[in-house]
């Protein structure tokens, strides 16, 4: 057997990488298939293997290889998988799986075309900490920031704990700063489609010529132009993960009571909630509401989370 790493999946065949820097491309074996296949009531998931998963396989004559063994995963980030077309009833939302095995994520937007969000980046946050795993926030587009918005979001998530880079690709702000993180990491670029993902890697390793989208004229959204998340070794001990663009974010798996441990600045309160069932929506004596009338949790923050608490358990198996 020859151990790998999923870096791309297209259809049915898995890219796997070797140690020695050469490519596979893989099928999963039958079992798989036939298990997934048994169990995918329980299991509510899109996909069997994710780029980032350890894998062994073996080779066909023909050089190509068969996956026999995927590795357990230390993390993996997901999300509801888009709503099946009408689909009416609860309970139908898939888990799509974005990568396993991740070290840190790089969550883009942009300050202008598209305009900045902060409800959708504190989904991404929301989905990104409840895998476990590190953020970094990256306002992209400085140089179209006539209004000097960008301080004002920069010293709102740096305040809750948060590590903020302004970017331009035109001004090549931030891209050093991007770039001091990721040695000896497995660093996945997620966001909304149009928010520079792709141009900011391209900035920093001209070499990668990852392909770019524009803005639609007709919705100011991305056009999404990256369609598959892509593992990109830098060197040994480095890889970068692209990921296709988003319109829209929904973490999975999250219920409501726990949501609120997910916003990290929400958590040194939680212990000051009269209820241990506490949702942080009406209840009496709630540290979190306490919190928020007292300045100590910004009121964007909290709004975020009060939308997405509302439609968090919507269509999930629990």
């Amino acid at each position: 057997m020859i151990k790998g790493l999923i870096t791309k999946i297209e259809s049915k065949d898995f890219y796997v990488l070797t140690g020695q820097n050469k490519t596979y491309r893989c099928s999963l074996r039958g079992k798989f298939k036939k298990v997934f296949a048994l169990k995918k009531d329980k299991l509510f998931l899109t996909d069997i293997a994710a780029v980032g998963d350890h894998v062994e396989f073996d080779i066909n004559k023909n050089e190509s290889g068969v996956i026999h063994s995927i590795k357990q995963r230390t993390n993996y980030l997901s999300r509801k998988a888009p709503k099946q077309k009408g689909a009416g009833y609860r309970g139908e939302r898939l888990e799509q799986i974005i990568a396993a095995n991740i070290d840190q994520v790089f969550v883009i937007c942009s300050i202008f075309e598209p305009d900045f969000n902060n409800r959708t980046l504190d989904r991404f946050l929301a989905a990104s900490e409840s895998a476990g795993i590190k953020s970094f926030i990256v306002i992209n587009k400085s140089d179209l920031d006539d209004d000097n918005k960008i301080e004002k979001w920069k010293e709102l998530y740096e305040n809750t704990g948060y590590e903020v880079i302004a970017s331009s690709i035109i001004t090549k702000m931030g891209m050093e700063t991007i770039k001091n993180f990721l040695p000896e990491n497995i660093s996945l670029f997620w966001g909304q489609s149009g928010v520079g993902k792709s141009s900011i890697l391209n900035v920093i390793f001209p070499d990668l010529n990852l392909k770019i989208g524009d803005i639609s004229n007709y919705t100011g959204k991305g056009i999404h132009t990256t369609v598959t998340s892509n593992m990109i070794p830098i060197d040994n001990d480095t890889f970068i993960i692209d990921t296709p663009g988003v319109r829209e974010i929904e973490p999975y798996g999250i219920r409501k009571e726990d949501l609120a441990h997910y916003f990290i600045e929400f958590t040194q309160f939680l212990k000051n909630c009269r209820y241990n069932s506490c949702i942080h929506d009406h209840e009496p004596d709630c540290g979190v509401i306490t919190a928020v009338e007292n300045n100590r949790i910004p009121i964007e923050r909290y709004d975020s989370y009060l939308r997405l608490l509302a439609t968090i358990e919507d269509d999930l198996h629990f």
